[in-house]
């Protein structure tokens, strides 16, 4: 196992994307804190059903008090934290419109959800990670809109470009610490989110995608936790500040 003994904080884990991380973490042999604002109770058994440790918490990732005590909760709890992956975010039920239509409201939440929720936590774990004296892994999850520009939702994107300029940021910063950090941008994965974001075009809209793709078809949640466990384990104890896009060959970094 990858990444026995080690602790792994996953926001935004009570479904989807989130929920996968967590469930491949685990089967790697880490102990998982599945962290998210709705309740984690089925990633926390579905962890458990398979073999795995996890515990749930609810946290507001926008919340400095909040992301403070989903730390303190992993340290105490499991012995410390050695990964953590910012994957919670506002994709699902955003209301996509030209830029000039878009809603200030709807605006000013993504910035604080998206932006700051990979901050506030990495700020909350980063201490018990120099703490344990081994470093660590912080994983971002950006996306190919941050690189492709989608259209009609120019707050989704400026918030994940943020999100790889923060990773560089960071990767700078705490290199010194062992704490590595790296982003991770995929094309639309088909879960709930996504469907709820594109509405009636889904369909549509995921055939545009695959078409675009030198691997045309669409990618499922099984296609990243490949790279998220090698990014949290010490294969890649030596690469830091990248950005991998898992995308199917839609775009070159």
């Amino acid at each position: 196992m990858q990444l026995k003994d080690k602790v792994a904080v996953v926001t935004g884990a009570a479904r989807g994307l989130g929920r996968a991380y967590a469930e491949a973490l685990a089967a790697e042999g880490a102990a998982v804190v599945a962290a998210d604002l709705n309740d984690c109770a089925d990633t926390v058994a579905a962890v458990e059903a398979a073999g795995g440790r996890a515990i749930a918490t609810t946290v507001d990732v926008s919340d400095s008090a909040s992301c403070e005590a989903m730390a303190d909760l992993a340290a105490d709890a499991l012995g410390g934290i050695d990964i953590l992956i910012n994957n919670a975010a506002l994709y699902a039920g955003l209301k996509g419109a030209r830029f000039e239509q878009l809603d200030e409201a709807q605006w000013d939440r993504v910035m604080q959800v998206n932006i700051k929720g990979p901050w506030l936590p990495s700020r909350a774990v980063v201490g018990h990670m120099r703490a344990g004296g081994d470093g660590g892994s912080i994983i971002n999850i950006a996306s190919l809109a941050a690189v492709f520009g989608l259209p009609y939702g120019l707050d989704y994107v400026a918030s994940k470009a943020a999100v790889i300029g923060m990773t560089r940021g960071m990767a700078r910063e705490l290199g010194p610490d062992h704490i590595r950090v790296n982003a991770v941008a995929p094309s639309a994965v088909i879960t709930e989110g996504t469907e709820e974001f594109f509405g009636e075009k889904f369909e549509k809209a995921k055939s545009v995608i695959a078409s675009n793709q030198l691997i045309p078809r669409n990618l499922e949640t099984e296609d990243l936790t490949g790279t998220i466990v090698y990014l949290a384990s010490d294969a890649s104890r030596f690469v830091t500040g990248q950005t991998h896009m898992v995308d199917g060959g839609s775009w070159f970094l």
